[in-house]
């Protein structure tokens, strides 16, 4: 089956949002123009690969991907995300936090998972927008995660990037605190695109890297296999699709497996690029909030 990018994207000559499939890196081909109005209805259309396929058949407007400007791809889906899903997370969170180390050391083994709400889909941030770090934080990162594209039936059928930032020092100081240090202005962004076509055998052979550049210099890099990800994506969106209806679908994170030292947290004005091999590169810049 072959993969397919769906974007949503806006372009100077014509107001409103715009749905297209990137093709060949270089072009996107506007599906808008042949009555498509959302990337929900291709992801709720029971088969999207063979949708968009014969959708892009019949479009003929198409134009240069970097002459436009890329929206994320969350419409009117809720974004969850599941912790500790990486043995790294579960070391770091552990560290963060004496007080809460038993609690991440549970439910790393646990056979229920953590999943917890992170942003209403207006409060998601675009790429190259700006994500934030909380005014009222001292020790902020990013962290980087493949996110799973979930239909309102609950079968995955796409996945994107996501950054879900967070304030360390918060979440460490009190369990009770993880909403403030997990949601705020600022704090999820999605995109730059969907990729569907794939499964989760496909997406288990990607990497995921993280790189921070500060003044044009790069001050952090990681990088980790999805692979690492200790539980299965359907097992991931079974959970939360339990005593749960989405019925505009859901974005589910997966967890982050690079993690910066302890010594680092991110400045006003530093760039954040999360590449996922299988996906593009979500790049933001970082504002204080």
């Amino acid at each position: 089956m072959s993969l397919m990018k769906l974007c949503r994207f806006e372009i100077s000559s014509a107001p409103g949002m715009r749905v297209g499939v990137i093709v060949n890196d270089e072009t996107v081909r506007d599906l808008t123009s042949v009555g498509v109005q959302s990337i929900r209805d291709l992801i709720e259309s029971g088969d999207v690969v063979d949708a968009v396929t014969r959708l892009s058949r019949v479009s003929s407007a198409q134009y240069p991907l970097d002459s436009l400007r890329l929206l994320t791809p969350v419409e009117s889906q809720e974004v969850w995300a599941a912790g500790v899903t990486y043995l790294r997370s579960k070391e770091a969170r552990m560290v963060e936090s004496e007080f809460s180390a038993n609690a991440y050391d549970r439910v790393y083994d646990a056979v229920r998972p953590e999943i917890f709400f992170k942003s209403l889909p207006e409060k998601v941030v675009s790429p190259r927008g700006a994500v934030g770090i909380r005014k009222d934080a001292r020790w902020n990162v990013p962290e980087p995660e493949l996110a799973l594209v979930i239909d309102s039936r609950g079968n995955i059928v796409g996945f994107t990037i996501g950054n879900d930032m967070s304030s360390r020092d918060i979440e460490g100081e009190n369990l009770l605190y993880l909403p403030q240090a997990k949601i705020y202005t600022g704090s999820c962004a999605v995109g730059p695109w969907i990729v569907v076509g794939a499964h989760e055998e496909d997406a288990r052979r990607w990497s995921i890297l993280l790189e921070i550049r500060r003044g044009g210099t790069t001050v952090f890099s990681g990088e980790t296999q999805v692979n690492n990800i200790k539980r299965r994506f359907s097992e991931l969106a079974e959970y939360l699709f339990r005593s749960q209806k989405f019925p505009n679908g859901a974005v589910l994170l997966t967890g982050a497996g690079i993690v910066p030292p302890d010594t680092f947290t991110l400045e006003s004005e530093d760039r954040v690029l999360i590449t996922i091999s299988g996906i593009g590169t979500l790049e933001n810049h970082v504002a204080v909030v």
